[in-house]
C-alpha cells in the first residue's frame, strides 16, 4: 500500500501535499500567523527543499513526510515574499523574520556520520496507520549515517514520542519551558531524541 522515495523523484508536484501535512501539524503554533488552515498551508509550500524530504506515498498522495539532513543544507528555505502573499506585510515579515530563525538551522557539531530527521507529519486521513514510521525507518536504512538525532519534540506529543521510542529513538535531551509560555501553550518541556546504528 505504501512506497518511500524522496520528493524530488516524485512523478508528481508533491509540495502542496506537504504543505497540507505541515499545516495540519503545525498551525497550532502558527496560530499569531493565521488560524486558518489553508492559509498556512499556501504560505508555506514554497519552503521544502525537495532533495532533503522523504515522502511516503500511498499512490499518488503523500501520506507522511520527513526531512533528513547532514547540517550542511537546509531542509527549508523561507521565501519572505510569498509569507507576506499569503500571510499579509505585516505578518508575512513577522514569520519570515521569526521563523527563519526557528526552521532554518543547520545541525549543530556536524560531521559526516550525523544527520537530523526533521519536519516529520502525517496526513490526517494516514494517521495510526504506520506511514510516518515508514518513511523514518527508510531513512534509517538507506542513508549512510551512524547517527540520527531528531530534536525539539513537545513533550505533550505523546503520539510522536511513542513513535520515535518504537522506532529505537533514545531521549538524549530534556529543556525545560519558561512558566508563562508552559502556560501558554500546555508544554511543559522540548525533548530531543537520537538513534545510533
Amino acid at each position: 500500500m505504501f512506497m518511500v522515495i524522496r520528493a524530488d523523484k516524485a512523478d508528481m508536484d508533491c509540495r502542496t501535499q506537504m504543505s497540507e501535512i505541515f499545516a495540519d501539524g503545525f498551525t497550532q503554533w502558527l496560530g499569531f500567523f493565521s488560524k486558518d488552515r489553508n492559509k498556512i498551508a499556501k504560505a508555506f509550500a514554497h519552503m521544502f527543499v525537495l532533495d532533503q524530504f522523504y515522502i511516503t506515498l500511498a499512490g499518488h498522495t503523500v501520506a507522511a513526510m520527513a526531512a533528513c539532513t547532514d547540517g550542511t543544507a537546509l531542509a527549508v528555505i523561507l521565501d519572505k515574499k510569498e509569507l507576506r502573499r499569503h500571510l499579509g506585510f505585516f505578518k508575512g515579515s513577522l514569520a519570515g523574520y521569526f521563523l527563519k530563525k526557528e526552521f532554518e538551522v543547520l545541525l549543530e557539531n556536524r560531521s559526516p556520520d550525523k544527520c537530523s530527521i526533521e519536519f516529520v507529519g502525517t496526513a490526517l486521513q494516514y494517521r495510526g496507520q504506520g506511514a510516518a514510521s515508514l518513511v523514518i525507518q527508510h531513512i534509517v536504512d538507506n542513508t549512510p549515517y551512524k547517527e540520527y538525532l531528531i530534536e525539539d519534540v513537545a513533550d505533550t506529543n505523546v503520539a510522536a514520542m511513542k513513535l520515535y521510542k518504537k522506532l529505537g529513538f533514545m531521549e538524549y535531551k530534556r529543556k525545560s519551558i519558561p512558566i508563562k509560555k508552559a502556560e501558554k501553550n500546555g508544554i511543559n518541556h522540548i525533548v530531543s531524541l537520537k538513534y545510533v546504528k
